[in-house]
Parts: structure tokens; C-alpha cells; sequence
């Protein structure tokens, strides 16, 4: 009838869901509430129902100390993954920034160490997440699972390098060009046996080393697979590494280390060996967290700019609204301390 008023959408209420769902009303509550009484594919199905049907879950759910606006997850990598964990500086003052960032938007930070392994953990952290979005920490091996999450969600962005063919967005920092200055720089001080130290199994360091290569090329080296030395991102591993090329006879008169825990291995390593840092062999890391200029020497590094890295990343998120936004690399710096001797 003309003039008459249709009804309202009727509200969806916690009786709703659990009809839904097959469970009892408490489930429902303790679900929403993301208590571990209930099992994970239980409350995966019950945030799933409560998004579809605009369940106002969140005015339900415990609020944060300081009354924020919202929640940013920030899903940390393991302790054994190549991206860093939380003993890694790097990581810390990532993880600082990314909160500063959040804060200065009005929300509170949520980290998560579920290291997911597959398509299912990621979709699983998506659905179940009470955030208004989520940073993964590094892709590592899950560029494909990610694309195929992008295609189903728009609520997450990943910190790391940019992959061929990629669907989601990531924020990372132009790993060629500093591997490529760094490089460039030792070659620029007359160092013509140039190492590259670290693992490049991880995505961001192996743009590192193709920028290495691209490097050698510019100043007309030539790249020698023995100068290619791996190690962890770690103090021990890379200390170890190179403490075992020198027992082999390798010489080389520059390093260049994919992360700064790494270039300080390399320098324990020389100066226990007797070689003289720079004179001998020049060092730059890559990261320029804190010990990089209290170091002895201080330490050359590629710097990455975690302060606006972390403003991309909360921006990216929440100013999505419903599109998979750009990725974006951000510029580094060539940090020159005593390590390379000029």
C-alpha cells in the first residue's frame, strides 16, 4: 500500500546464532567472547554467522584498558622463522612503531603468535578475529595462501616484500635498492671481494642479494658463488658461518649481511680470527636498529623507516573500506659508521 511504512530488519540476536550454528545460547556467548572453552572450528562457524548476519558482536566483547576506538592484530612470526621473532631488535622496534601508530588512530594492538601455516590458519585467524584488521609479520612461504585469502578478504595486509603476481597488499621496504647501495658502496671504497652473508630463503633477503648481484654488476665484479655465504638471522649462525669460510681459505675483503644480528656475527667473527674491521674487511648490515651505532665499530646499515612503515600499515587498514589497497615500498638509507672504513 502506498505511504505504508515498511518494517525495520529485525535484529539478529544471540538465540538467532545459535540456532544457526546447532549450539546452545552459552556457546554462542563464550564464542563471541573468543573464550578457549569453546573448540576452534566451533567458534570459527560462530564468527563467520555473526559477521554474515551484522551480529554487533564487538559493543559485546570485552573492552580495551583504555577504551579504544578499535583493535589492530598483529600476527607475530615464530621464533624459528627467517622474518625475525621477538627477540630480533628489528622486530621490536617494528612492533613499537606499528603500536604508535595504532594509538595515534585510537586503537588498541592485539598480538597473536599463531603462526600460521596454511590457507585454513590464515582464514581461520581472519574469522575469528575481533580486530578491525591484521598485519601479518612476513610472508615466508605463504605467498600463495595469501593471494587465495585476498580473494575472500580485504581486512589485512602483510609487512614484507612485494611477490610477482600478488593480490594482497604488503608493505616492505625497497630491499634491491639497499642491497644494491650497500654493494655499491664497498665497491666505491675499492673492496673487490665483496661476501654476502645470510639467508635467502626469506623474501625480503633475497631481494637483498639480487641487489648485491646488481651491484657486483655495476662496478663490473663479477659474482663468485663461494662469496655467497649462508646464515640464520642470527648473532651465532652468522658468526659461525663466516668463522668456517675463513678455516676454508675463502678470502674476501667486504661483507654485506642481510640483517645487522647478522653483520655483527661477521664482525665477531673477523676480529676473533685477528682481521681488523674496516682495514681488512668492511662490514655494512642492513635494519639500523639501536646497537648498530654503540657497536665497536659502529656499524654501516641500510635503514628502514619502521615509523612510517608502521603508519602505512594502520593506515592501509583501516582506510581500506573494502578494497585490497596498493602495495607500497618505502625508500632506505645508507647509514655510513666506522664498520667499512669511509
Amino acid at each position: 500500500m502506498d505511504g505504508q511504512a515498511t518494517n525495520p530488519r529485525k535484529a539478529t540476536r544471540l538465540e538467532d546464532i545459535a540456532r544457526k550454528a546447532g549450539v546452545s545460547i552459552s556457546t554462542v556467548s563464550r564464542a563471541l567472547n573468543d573464550s578457549p572453552a569453546v573448540n576452534r572450528r566451533t567458534k570459527e562457524l560462530i564468527w563467520q554467522l555473526a559477521r554474515e548476519h551484522d551480529y554487533p558482536f564487538r559493543r559485546h566483547m570485552p573492552a580495551g584498558p583504555g577504551g579504544a576506538e578499535g583493535t589492530i592484530a598483529v600476527v607475530v612470526p615464530p621464533p624459528q622463522a627467517r622474518e625475525g621473532n621477538e627477540s630480533d631488535p628489528f622486530f621490536f622496534q617494528l612492533l613499537s612503531d606499528i603500536a604508535s601508530a595504532a594509538r595515534e588512530r585510537g586503537c588498541d594492538l592485539l598480538m597473536s603468535h599463531m603462526a600460521p601455516s596454511n590457507f585454513e590458519d590464515l582464514s581461520f585467524a581472519m574469522s575469528t578475529s575481533r580486530a578491525e584488521g591484521v598485519v601479518f609479520i612476513g610472508q615466508s612461504s605463504l605467498h600463495p595462501e595469501f593471494n587465495r585469502l585476498a580473494g575472500v578478504e580485504t581486512r589485512f595486509v602483510v609487512w614484507g616484500a612485494e611477490l610477482p603476481e600478488q593480490a594482497y597488499c604488503s608493505i616492505g621496504s625497497d630491499n634491491p635498492a639497499g642491497g644494491r647501495r650497500a654493494t655499491s658502496h664497498l665497491a666505491r671504497l675499492g673492496r673487490e671481494r665483496i661476501l654476502f652473508l645470510g639467508d635467502t630463503e626469506a623474501p625480503e633477503a633475497m631481494q637483498r642479494y639480487r641487489g648485491y648481484l646488481q651491484g657486483l654488476e655495476r662496478h663490473g665484479l663479477v659474482p663468485d658463488p663461494q662469496l655467497f655465504v649462508p646464515a640464520f638471522f642470527e648473532v651465532e649462525s652468522a658468526e659461525a658461518a663466516i668463522t668456517g669460510a675463513m678455516a676454508n681459505g675463502l678470502e674476501f675483503d667486504g661483507v654485506v649481511a642481510a640483517s645487522d644480528l647478522v653483520a655483527l656475527g661477521a664482525v665477531r667473527a673477523l676480529l676473533r680470527a685477528g682481521r681488523k674491521v674496516p682495514e681488512d674487511v668492511s662490514v655494512v648490515g642492513y635494519d639500523n636498529v639501536s646497537f648498530a651505532r654503540l657497536a665497536r665499530p659502529s656499524l654501516t646499515t641500510v635503514s628502514q623507516d619502521t615509523v612510517r612503515a608502521g603508519r602505512m600499515l594502520v593506515s592501509k587498514l583501516l582506510d581500506a573500506q573494502g578494497r585490497t589497497s596498493p602495495s607500497e615500498r618505502i625508500p632506505t638509507d645508507l647509514i655510513i659508521r666506522e664498520s667499512c672504513g669511509g
